[in-house]
C-alpha cells in the first residue's frame, strides 16, 4: 500500500481525538478542517506517486494532516512550501482557538484550506 494514502487514511481518527482535548469557539471548525485537509491530503495521495514506509510509520502512531502534508512532501505530491504553510496555519488556527479568537481561527482555517485548493 502506498505510504502516502494509507497515512492520510489514518487522519481522519487523529482529527477526532485532537478536537476533543481543546473546545473553544472554534473547535467544531477545526475539527471539519482537519478531516477535510486529510480527505484532500488521502485524494492527492492517491494520484500521486508512492513512497517507501518510514519507520514513524511503524511506531502505531496516528498520523495528523500535518504529517500527511509531511509525506506526500517527500515524495513530491505537496511542495516543501506547501506542507509547512498548511502546518502553521493548522498551528495558527488552534492557538487563536485555544485563545477564544474565532474569527482569527477561521481565517488561519481558510489560509490553510486555499493552499490545499479547497
Amino acid at each position: 500500500m502506498r505510504v502516502g494514502l494509507a497515512l492520510a487514511c489514518c487522519a481522519a481518527a487523529s482529527a477526532l481525538w485532537a478536537a476533543s482535548a481543546q473546545a473553544g469557539p472554534c473547535a467544531e471548525d477545526l475539527y471539519k478542517a482537519d478531516v477535510d485537509i486529510g480527505k484532500r491530503l488521502e485524494a492527492i495521495a492517491a494520484r500521486g506517486r508512492a513512497g517507501t514506509e518510514s519507520s514513524f510509520a511503524t511506531l502505531h502512531r496516528q498520523p495528523t494532516p500535518a504529517t500527511v502534508a509531511g509525506a506526500e512532501e517527500q515524495v513530491g505530491d505537496v511542495s516543501e512550501a506547501q506542507a509547512n504553510a498548511v502546518r502553521n496555519f493548522m498551528a495558527e488556527a488552534k492557538t487563536a482557538d485555544e485563545a477564544g479568537e474565532k474569527a482569527a481561527c477561521e481565517n488561519a482555517l481558510s489560509e490553510a484550506r486555499k493552499i490545499l485548493g479547497m
